[in-house]
């Protein structure tokens, strides 16, 4: 399998920067930008897709709104290669494929495409009055939620017909409102009885009712056939579960790694993948080992195409879910730095943050590492690493600087992350987020940067409270502008994260496989890279928030 560069990679979506992939591309052709980056993280919604800010996608032709083929054209004459998103889970209902199966049922080539809820649970449960079967609790106990109730979306067929399909994620039914003379003509109706069924089947649906649910009044005579009329104009949001046994399902991952590989991908970033592998009795989130044969044959379609694979998954220190990726041979995410640095830096202590570099070092661990993201700080990760009580400090640090807690699928006391920029969550503090860049850069790995923490964002409260529920990753994705741009590329913390990033860019002392070094006490770290004759090398006080790096010379 192909190995990833390990030099510093952009992270933002197509719309970060100036509101388009082209502006991102002007950014990059600026002086200032000459060697800092070798790779550029995009966002899916780069792609046709149509919620959850990208990770449902309708297609993987590109967004015309977003981006065209010029623009990955240009990054490749900067010399830079792409990491991009493939969802193996699902896709959206939009997706032509599911768009097929609503107009023909059971005659579309894609009946199978999608994991059609009762035939999976067919003898295993109980089948209930609304028409999906009811798994037995001795399945159900095993079963990972990622959202209360069960994980199905019923769904209208041309017959009329009310089909379960596999839903883990995102879902939203709406429903047509009527205008006054279709009511008349639905319900057989005059003008006056009509505006009146108006005025009730708005304000039902305005409530969130289903058409059964709204009280029709005196006018109860005329629900049947409104109701139907509404049932069989249901409109769907959501992100549906793929059928893994499905051969066309394999044909459209084949096309979709295709694709990828075309637009300038060296990582392929595998979102969600931990979910795909279904089968009654298990937890249905990272089976064994059906996970592991899914991402082997995955893996052997990348290879034909010289794709490194980077699968996604979030799980505690404490499951090791991280390793068990890395000795399959893949990538994982580093998603334990982001807290180990500001806990390091809160605590003034480095102790977990070398124990954790000397495992990713001895272990042979590769990882693409981070300050924030598009998503929040881990904190559910850390468990097990670092003692509970200094979680829920750094917890309370951040939400004290203005962030926010995302507790998982709303239970409480379990810990997922907290969403703030990283820059808010070190306090505003320039000498510690060029500390933390400064530890980023010299911790094993392929360092990703995401824009707002290089231009030192702060926590974008009026974006959240526009977003409404549900809103909170907003703080943390303010799009600039190229004004903003210009302007930044000016601050002394912006200059000085540049200056680092193209020394870990060009300095030969970096690498997966050059020679790594950690030492220190207390408050003192000290990493140092060395390859052949090459040599990079950082020492750091936390209690003093500063930094020295001497290197070798480059001839």
């Amino acid at each position: 399998m192909k190995q990833a560069n390990a030099s510093p990679m952009l992270n933002a979506y197509p719309d970060s920067i100036g509101g388009k992939l082209g502006d991102i591309v002007e950014f990059l052709q600026r002086p200032e930008m000459g060697g800092v980056f070798g790779s550029f993280y995009i966002l899916p919604s780069l792609f046709n897709t149509d919620l959850d800010r990208g990770f449902s996608v309708v297609d993987y032709n590109l967004s015309q709104q977003f981006a065209k083929e010029q623009d990955l054209n240009a990054l490749r004459e900067l010399g830079i290669d792409l990491k991009l998103d493939f969802i193996l889970n699902h896709a959206s209902v939009l997706s032509p494929q599911f768009q097929d199966i609503l107009e023909k049922g059971e005659n579309s080539p894609y009946k199978d495409f999608f994991i059609n809820w009762n035939t999976f649970w067919q003898g295993h449960g109980t089948m209930t009055e609304e028409g999906y079967i009811q798994p037995e609790k001795e399945y159900l106990d095993k079963m990972f939620f990622r959202k209360p109730g069960l994980p199905i979306l019923m769904v209208r067929m041309p017959d009329g017909k009310n089909v379960p399909y596999w839903n883990t994620f995102y879902q939203k039914v709406s429903y047509q409102q009527p205008t006054v003379q279709q009511l008349m003509k639905i319900a057989k109706v005059q003008y006056t009885t009509a505006e009146k069924l108006y005025s009730l089947v708005e304000q039902g649906l305005q409530q969130g009712k289903t058409p059964n649910e709204i009280d029709f009044a005196e006018l109860e005579s005329y629900k049947q056939p409104v109701a139907e009329w509404l049932e069989s104009h249901r409109e769907y949001l959501g992100q549906m579960d793929l059928n893994i046994q499905s051969p066309l399902v394999w044909d459209f991952y084949r096309n979709t790694l295709k694709t990828l590989a075309e637009y300038g991908a060296s990582i392929v970033r595998l979102d969600a993948f931990a979910y795909a592998p279904k089968a009654p009795g298990e937890k249905n989130f990272l089976n064994e080992p059906a996970t592991w044969e899914l991402l082997e044959r995955v893996r052997k379609i990348a290879d034909e195409y010289s794709l490194q694979l980077l699968p996604e998954i979030h799980a505690s220190y404490g499951e090791k879910i991280y390793d068990k990726v890395a000795k399959q041979g893949y990538m994982t995410y580093d998603f334990f730095l982001p807290g180990l640095l500001i806990d390091a830096l809160e605590s003034k202590n480095s102790q977990y943050l070398r124990q954790w570099a000397e495992e990713l070092y001895t272990n042979k661990i590769r990882v693409v590492n981070m300050l924030g993201c598009h998503d929040g700080i881990p904190l559910l990760d850390l468990k097990g690493l670092i003692p509970d009580e200094r979680i829920q400090k750094l917890i309370d640090t951040v939400v004290g600087r203005g962030g926010y807690v995302k507790d998982l699928h709303g239970a409480k006391n379990m810990y997922y992350q907290v969403n703030a920029t990283y820059y808010s969550a070190l306090g505003e503090d320039d000498q510690k987020m060029l500390l933390a860049r400064a530890l980023q850069l010299f911790m094993p790995g392929k360092p990703q940067v995401w824009y707002l923490d290089l231009f030192c964002g702060k926590n974008d409260h009026e974006a959240v409270a526009k977003a409404g529920p549900g809103g909170h990753k907003e703080i943390n994705r303010t799009n600039l502008t190229m004004e903003q741009i210009a302007t930044g590329l000016q601050q002394p913390c912006v200059q000085k994260q540049l200056e680092l990033l193209k020394l870990r860019a060009s300095h030969p002392a970096f690498g997966f496989d050059s020679k790594l070094e950690i030492a220190g006490e207390g408050s003192q770290i000290s990493l140092r890279w060395s390859n052949g004759e090459h040599w990079a090398h950082l020492q750091a006080n936390l209690e003093t928030t500063s930094y020295t790096i001497t290197t070798s010379q480059i001839q």
